[in-house]
């Protein structure tokens, strides 16, 4: 999978790539020349006392070490752009894939593993992609073009390499193949980590209230220490890797020093011909090294590649039809024809058999107890999800044919839990709509009985609104969460329990606003309150999954039993 996303993406930046090479050849080359002019100046201008030659000499080997340095820092400028611009391609299409999944993809991840493959893991691979356009292009041009060099310079010396050399590469290969296990489970604690730590963040309240301090700091210290203990194994093969590396580089000198030795002892090689062979099995060493130290990245961002092919690869299963309908014939009309929905490896449906119908302009609310899927229902009118059974028509059109984009355009929803983004109050209201005005903003916000606390704000619609929506009451949050549904102009509003936190005489002043402000709006209301849904057209009545009645309020009372013990135990004689 590693091979294929660098492939995919880092092969569209050919040309910094082509940079890369023809720079790092170019610094490789200079590299390499050096120690032949130092051979020079040592046998031909020191041991004949020739200062101009020395001089010479030595002025050339700066123009070639300038050349060097001049070549290093293009070609490392063009490894940088081409692996950043790699980096931000991957993670931009992971988001866009993440953003197409429905919510069972998104389950059968997990929110805190998607952030860390979009991030950490993203950048292990742009990471290798930045020191694979440097150092593993770099590595073979300074082993290869040092061992010719070598040879050229002694050869009899050259066995010494030929056995450095494969020693080396045994020393490497030994550890690193007790890493790759580690890195594929430190990236699966890392996500548990990830996991903890948002639960405990997200749940604080709930957290403190039941006094749970000293058992989470228990849960996220046992898997802080255990994404410790493999860091430590892998510091552990680290720290053992590089002196054994130094270990045969330093044994190594110390041969061509001993064998050079006789060599110029017998008058077979110069003394500045020793020097420029012990260089050159530096720099053979070092791009050894280098290739070594990128065998370590390797595997790493292969695991991390694995988990970034994985999200890649999977296809939402809210599949886009090949001649997608946008004209929708009944623009308002909700229809559900026997519909049923089981979650992955659930044994029991969540709903099962549910019909009913909602024309252009009624209103249609459901109850039931909690877990009876009233949530799930309505989820299935915006296809958040595909129905496992029966039909889902919106706008007179299976949502499975309609297009996605026109229908969800139509369709305003308002959550159980109602999000704000990071901004404004206006920034919120027109992610309903962006060309929304001032006066349309102050229109949904008056029908959402949200206007009076807005106007209290120091800055208004300016209003900065932190990540969440923390900074206001649940009770604002969830007005804010409605206007911005009605600025988005849609046929068919939503309602996911989304009157849970206003006072009832708010929720009053709510529905009749809405009811008298936005009459053509087919309204799909979800609540636990009778009060909240005694004017609607028609009332659903939801239990284990199953409808248990339909009609209007004084019908079912009449009539179903579960409903009329949901009115007593919540109005009793009221009712």
């Amino acid at each position: 999978m590693l091979g294929k996303l660098l492939f995919r993406y880092l092969l569209r930046y050919r040309w910094l790539l082509a940079g890369v090479l023809v720079f790092q050849f170019a610094a490789a080359l200079a590299a390499l020349y050096l120690p032949s002019l130092n051979a020079d100046i040592i046998d031909e201008g020191v041991a004949n006392g020739d200062t101009g030659f020395i001089i010479r000499t030595g002025l050339a080997m700066l123009a070639v070490s300038f050349g060097q340095i001049v070549a290093s820092i293009i070609a490392t400028a063009c490894a940088a752009r081409s692996a950043m611009a790699t980096g931000r391609d991957i993670r931009r299409d992971v988001f866009t894939k993440v953003s197409s999944f429905s919510e069972r993809e998104v389950s059968q991840f997990g929110s805190g593993s998607l952030i860390t493959r979009n991030t950490n893991d993203v950048q292990q691979i742009q990471m290798l992609a930045m020191m694979g356009a440097t150092m593993l292009v770099q590595a073979p041009m300074l082993a290869i073009g040092g061992i010719i060099m070598a040879i050229r310079q002694d050869v009899g010396l050259s066995w010494i390499i030929g056995v450095a050399v494969p020693v080396l590469l045994v020393v490497a290969g030994l550890i690193i193949s007790r890493m790759v296990p580690l890195f594929r489970s430190m990236q699966a604690k890392l996500d548990g980590v990830n996991r903890i730590l948002r639960e405990q963040l997200t749940g604080v309240r709930v957290v403190r209230a039941f006094v749970r301090e000293d058992i989470e700091e228990e849960r996220f210290r046992e898997a802080n220490d255990g994404i410790t203990l493999v860091g430590r194994k892998v510091g552990s093969l680290f720290v053992l890797l590089f002196p054994l590396v130094m270990l045969v580089l330093n044994v190594t000198v110390v041969g061509v020093v001993w064998f050079g030795a006789f060599e110029v002892n017998d008058g077979n090689t110069e003394i500045g011909t020793l020097f420029a062979f012990m260089q050159y099995v530096g720099q053979i060493l070092g791009g050894v090294m280098m290739a070594t130290f990128m065998t370590i990245m390797i595997p790493r961002a292969a695991v991390s590649a694995d988990r970034v092919g994985e999200v890649l690869a999977v296809d939402s299963s809210l599949k886009r039809p090949a001649q997608p309908v946008t004209t929708m014939p009944s623009p308002g009309s909700v229809e559900l024809e026997n519909v049923s929905f089981t979650y992955p490896g659930a044994d029991e449906p969540v709903i099962d058999g549910v019909s009913f119908r909602a024309a252009p302009g009624e209103t249609v609310a459901i109850i039931g107890s909690t877990g009876a899927g009233k949530t799930t229902l309505v989820n299935l009118i915006p296809r958040l999800f595909d129905a496992t059974g029966g039909t889902v028509r919106v706008h007179g059109v299976d949502v499975r044919e309609a297009d996605l984009e026109t229908l969800w355009n139509g369709i305003g929803l308002v959550p159980q839990r109602p999000f704000l983004f990071t901004g404004t109050i206006a920034s919120n209201l027109r992610f309903g709509r962006e060309d929304a005005t001032d006066e349309e903003l102050w229109e949904a916000l008056e029908i959402a009985q949200a206007a009076d606390f807005v106007r209290e704000k120091p800055k208004g619609l300016d209003e900065p609104i932190v990540q969440g929506g923390t900074n206001v009451s649940g009770g604002q949050r969830q007005r804010l969460a409605i206007a911005r549904a009605i600025v988005s102009r849609p046929d068919i509003l939503v309602f996911d329990d989304s009157f849970s936190a206003l006072d009832l005489t708010t929720d009053a002043r709510l529905r009749q606003a809405l009811w008298r402000e936005l009459p053509h709006i087919t309204k799909i209301v979800v609540a636990q309150r009778v009060s909240t849904i005694t004017d609607a057209d028609r009332i659903l009545v939801l239990e284990d999954g199953r409808v248990a009645g339909i009609g209007t309020h004084q019908e079912l009372f009449e009539s179903s039993e579960t409903y009329r013990e949901i009115v007593d135990s919540q109005l009793g004689a009221k009712a």
